[in-house]
């Protein structure tokens, strides 16, 4: 048997804006090792501190032990398996102490017709980069926003001397498509991957959307519209400016080359936690201060109360954790 490399050690990983560390995994075999998981690959053994890990992306083969998983969950680490280079979006399993004041925050802004206004403007204010007036109505904002999609492709039609004849395919038929929109439509799936990666990850639903309804993946369709013009759109030009052939196949790798050098998924979360910031939602507040391993709250119509109690005894201060041992 071969010697086994020498280790390396993975000190730093990288993260989000609110510190949650994630590592990209493909093409590996994951198992405990010590405190951590080891990533074994052709470059040998990595060792991984799951102490420092929020999320793990497991991407096309990989393959993990039960202890690895056990070791992961024990520390609160999320783990996504996804396509190559985000390129779809699996499953997922949570890790304990995993905090609910996020998805808590997207629900009640969804449910709020007021707030729910608020965020669409939001959505579409991150997609034209600039304030809009409250005073236009969603039917005038929806036609700005149609005007400058077409811009886009007008331009990088223009830029890439790829002829441009509107969007168009058939799902039933898709080589009746042009080879400039098949490449739209598999880029467009690849970034609804990552935006799906980028939602779960960061403690969102997928299916409380704001522009988009009625879908189980509707917030993942508002989240990568917010960077289809600046991304995919430019992406699918150049691809297809290469030739008919394998057009999907290249977008695909210029949009993962594009997403990394851009650290689009750490973008991506930023904007959603942007999203519902200053809302004046109470878990804002909540959420500075949480503890992860506190038990969570009771629901009652007149305001939430104190979890982790045992009311109606001699002592309702006294708690109900576990006794040890």
């Amino acid at each position: 048997m071969p010697p086994v490399p020498p280790a390396r050690n993975l000190k730093e990983l990288p993260k989000f804006r609110d510190g949650l560390s994630y590592l990209y995994v493909e093409h590996a075999f994951l198992e405990q090792e010590a405190q951590g998981i080891g990533v074994y690959d052709r470059e040998g053994l990595t060792l991984v501190p799951v102490a420092a890990l929020g999320v793990l992306f497991l991407g096309p083969g990989t393959r993990i032990t039960h202890a690895a998983i056990r070791a992961l969950a024990g520390n609160g680490c999320t783990v996504c398996w996804v396509g190559e280079g985000y390129a779809r979006f699996y499953a997922q399993g949570l890790g304990d102490t995993r905090s609910a004041l996020r998805l808590q925050r997207q629900a009640r802004a969804w449910a709020d017709p007021r707030l729910h206004l608020e965020v669409v403007y939001r959505l579409y204010e991150k997609r034209f980069q600039e304030p809009l007036p409250r005073d236009l109505s969603l039917e005038q904002v929806r036609g700005l926003e149609g005007v400058r999609v077409r811009a886009a492709y007008a331009r990088w039609s223009r830029e890439t001397g790829v002829p441009w004849k509107g969007r168009s395919y058939d799902r039933r038929d898709w080589a009746a498509s042009d080879p400039v929109n098949r490449a739209l439509s598999a880029g467009a799936a690849y970034l609804y991957g990552l935006a799906h990666a980028a939602i779960v990850s960061a403690g969102f639903s997928p299916a409380l959307g704001f522009i988009h309804t009625g879908k189980l993946l509707s917030f993942v369709y508002d989240v990568a519209d917010l960077y289809k013009t600046e991304v995919l759109v430019p992406t699918a030009f150049l691809a297809a400016a290469e030739g008919d052939l394998e057009v999907e196949r290249r977008v695909r790798q210029k949009l993962r080359e594009r997403i990394r050098e851009t650290r689009l998924l750490e973008r991506m979360v930023e904007d959603l936690l942007d999203l519902f910031q200053g809302l004046g939602l109470p878990e804002e507040a909540k959420e500075e201060e949480e503890d992860p391993t506190r038990p969570g709250e009771l629901w009652d119509p007149e305001g939430e109360v104190e979890g982790g109690v045992a009311y109606g005894g001699d002592d309702p201060g006294e708690g109900t954790e576990e006794p040890e041992g």
